[in-house]
């Protein structure tokens, strides 16, 4: 088992009486309750953090995407990912963007110069993922959300193919069109720096992941959805021909470490309601554009994911798996139970939720990487035996 910390920088300042105000903290949630001061510090805070994991020693680091939102403080993550591999250079660690919004850039191939400009810097320790963006992001950017799919499909096209093919070449498509596609520098890795496809669970991000023998990371769903979803990668990988499907296998649950059972929840819980409960939810007009998906897949992701409007509490995210949370010894009892349930091989562990404060998160850092991460590391899941 590979273990990552994974980051998504909230700005936990929400406006007094927020709930009462507002619908959501996404989109128009008035920037006028960003304060520039208390960011500083918070980014700063959330590097350094990341940083700790590294030098403690998870095999990786990882970042993402969002705009216009407190929910995470990340519109640029090549630019956090660029501070990263700075400060964890002469460090085996991998840097992951989980991942690039590609279909709302207006042109992907700076996503290649940037990526492989990172790759390089780093030594080819740079995890590329690849994510279409939330239904919440087309309106914040502008985008037409029925182009959503397509657009992703053609600018991953644009930027592998710059990664991995000798330039210069021209590129026709119906959204990208280049003359000249001559990317320096070239990446480190070869052909291209590695892929991850994190997703809700579309059927056909599954499919597409496999296909490739890309990494498949299902992000924040009950245990018993990604069991039915890791399932479809393994049936697609065979279909594909492409062996190892566990190796290629990613689960994001939040994980907590604290002495006791009762500690991890008293120190938890108030955090994960104000992730959970304030700076996540969405209304469903926002997070499900008009033909941001379709019918098929939209009925399929809610189902997975269960009642989105629904408030929820400490002991469904226990129980479903979607918070790992414990003593050491819970915590090893839950993922060992889930490695045979599902039969990955990377964890990316949410180390910090809501407004955890410096302290706790590098508690939950040590005791991980102590406590926990010994115990698992060349453990074989049941689901392979």
């Amino acid at each position: 088992m590979k273990f990552y910390a994974f980051h998504f920088m909230p700005y936990p300042h929400l406006e007094d009486g927020f709930k009462d105000k507002y619908q959501s903290d996404w989109v128009s949630y008035p920037n006028r309750n960003y304060d520039p001061v208390r960011g500083h510090e918070l980014y700063n805070t959330y590097i350094d953090q990341l940083v700790y994991a590294a030098e403690m020693g998870f095999d990786g680091i990882t970042v993402n995407e969002h705009h216009q939102t407190s929910y995470g403080l990340m519109p640029s993550p090549n630019i956090v990912a660029a501070m990263l591999v700075q400060r964890t250079m002469g460090m085996p660690t991998k840097i992951g963007i989980l991942g690039n919004a590609i279909s709302l850039r207006q042109n992907p191939l700076r996503v290649a110069e940037e990526i492989a400009m990172l790759d390089v810097i780093s030594g080819g320790r740079m995890i590329s993922g690849f994510v279409r963006g939330i239904g919440a992001e087309y309106h914040s950017l502008g985008m037409n959300p029925a182009e959503s799919r397509d657009r992703f499909r053609e600018a991953h096209d644009v930027i592998v193919q710059a990664w991995s093919q000798d330039g210069p070449f021209s590129f026709e498509g119906d959204f990208f069109n280049y003359r000249y596609v001559n990317t320096w520098p070239r990446p480190f890795q070869r052909p291209h720096p590695e892929v991850w496809a994190p997703s809700t669970g579309s059927g056909e991000t599954v499919v597409w992941a496999a296909e490739r023998a890309y990494t498949y990371a299902q992000v924040f769903s009950p245990i018993s959805s990604v069991e039915k979803i890791f399932g479809e990668y393994r049936s697609a990988s065979d279909k594909f021909g492409v062996p190892d499907a566990s190796s290629r296998l990613a689960w994001a649950p939040a994980v907590y470490v604290a002495d006791s059972d009762a500690q991890a929840e008293d120190e938890f819980w108030p955090n994960a309601d104000l992730y959970f409960n304030n700076l996540f939810p969405n209304p469903l007009h926002r997070l499900f554009p008009p033909n941001y998906m379709e019918e098929q897949t939209l009925e399929r992701v809610l189902s997975l994911r269960g009642d989105l409007d629904k408030k929820t509490d400490f002991n469904t995210l226990k129980s479903n798996y979607t918070a790992i949370v414990g003593s050491p010894e819970t915590v090893i009892g839950m993922l060992e139970d889930a490695h045979d349930r599902l039969g990955f091989e990377h964890l990316v562990a949410y180390i910090h939720l809501g407004a955890l404060s410096d302290e706790l998160v590098r508690n939950n850092i040590r005791r991980m990487t102590t406590d926990v991460m010994p115990k698992l590391r060349d453990r074989k899941s049941k689901k392979d035996a």
